[in-house]
């Protein structure tokens, strides 16, 4: 199979030409080619199967950015969302990347965080350190917990107990489980339930809440990409990258918004591919803050070619379980990107978040956010336009 994601002037060419185009990819199965052909969406009796109260199905655009290069590899990265500059920013900022050979990266091992809380604990250091006795024992009940994943390779792999106020008695227990290929929300919410009476027999006290982490520090991803002054536009252009990014640095209401602009990218391929985005939204932004000020996640330094630029965030994804089993959409969209495990997706999603901060970056040295953002808006202003003139034709009865 011989494909590339750089194909020119692709959004220039009629929808059935796009399609056509990734269908000769051979990356997609002829049941995920034919749900696109069809307009793609999700059945309404497939979403009464996946949520509550159903009325019927709420679209997003379901695109794909290209130019993308990860690992050596070409990738496809579909993104399902509504702000077409989404998609044009990080196809434009992976061209340029691409130039220097691509983005870098690596996922950790597969591990999420299974919290089980206490209070009241008659002397919390002293329960410590009986917890900590007993890791041996705490780890085995938590796989009795998960036998399914325990067969798949996964499982408990270690321990932590961390006091959180010794005067009331408050001390909280972490284990570490790998997920393998899921994202793993249910897998540690059952290994929390099944071993905080264990933990409570062990450490007195009274029992509370027992759940996962959305803060995975132990599931981390971390991406980089080198940009040449020339690719962006010249000395000028790189070094206000670089001032762009020190910016976030030093101010937090900036950091702020260059972070949105990494989710941009990480959030947009995160629901094309049926990921748990808030999720995510919430262990970035908790990472973003750990050291106690709001810091940015991605940053891009000066360099004598060009610039640097590097992004390091937990990242929980999955291409098992969840909606990856029931929507078409979402098997469509995994079809292209091709990960072998999670941990591959992960890396393909956080340089789609590196790829639309450097472009907004570029953006914001250069010409500025709006013209790009506004010629784009333009665009969608003519179409809503022309559906609002089509609607009083057929409500008149006039038209051609």
């Amino acid at each position: 199979m011989s494909w590339t994601s750089r194909i020119a002037r692709f959004y220039e060419r009629p929808l059935a030409e796009r399609l056509r185009l990734i269908a000769e990819s051979g990356l997609l199965s002829p049941r995920s080619r034919q749900h696109l052909q069809r307009g793609g969406g999700l059945p309404v009796e497939v979403a009464d199967r996946m949520s509550e109260n159903v009325l019927a199905t709420h679209g997003l655009p379901l695109s794909v950015a290209l130019n993308f290069r990860v690992n050596g590899r070409d990738v496809l990265v579909p993104m399902a969302v509504e702000e077409p500059s989404v998609v044009a920013a990080a196809s434009h900022a992976a061209r340029l990347v691409r130039l220097s050979g691509g983005f870098w990266g690596e996922a950790s091992e597969p591990c999420m965080t299974a919290q089980i809380q206490l209070d009241a604990v008659p002397d919390p250091h002293e329960a410590a350190r009986r917890l900590h006795a007993a890791r041996t024992r705490l780890l085995h009940a938590a796989d009795e917990a998960i036998p399914s994943m325990v067969a798949r390779g996964g499982g408990a792999r270690d321990l932590e107990v961390r006091v959180l106020d010794a005067e009331q008695g408050w001390l909280v227990v972490h284990l570490y489980v790998d997920v393998r290929d899921a994202m793993g929300a249910n897998v540690v919410d059952e290994v929390a339930e099944a071993v905080g009476p264990v933990v409570r027999a062990i450490a007195g006290g009274r029992l509370g809440f027992r759940i996962l982490s959305n803060l995975p520090l132990r599931r981390m991803v971390r991406v980089h990409a080198v940009v040449s002054a020339d690719a962006l536009g010249g000395e000028e252009l790189a070094d206000g990258v670089a001032r762009g990014s020190r910016f976030a640095e030093l101010d937090p209401f900036r950091a702020v918004t260059h972070n949105k602009g990494v989710m941009n990218g990480i959030d947009a391929v995160a629901v094309a591919c049926g990921q748990d985005w808030r999720a995510i939204e919430a262990g970035a932004h908790g990472y973003a803050a750990l050291n106690g000020r709001y810091a940015p996640l991605a940053r891009w330094t000066r360099t004598p070619e060009g610039v640097r630029g590097e992004l390091e965030m937990p990242l929980a994804v999955g291409i098992v379980g969840g909606s990856t089993r029931v929507s078409p959409a979402v098997r469509a969209a995994l079809e292209l990107v091709r990960p072998a495990d999670a941990r591959e997706l992960a890396v393909v999603i956080a340089a789609a978040g590196l790829a639309t901060n450097l472009a907004a970056l570029r953006a914001l040295a250069g010409e500025g956010i709006q013209r790009g953002h506004m010629r784009l808006h333009r665009r969608r202003q003519a179409l809503e336009h022309a559906e609002s003139e089509s609607a009083g034709d057929r409500a008149t009865g006039s038209g051609s």
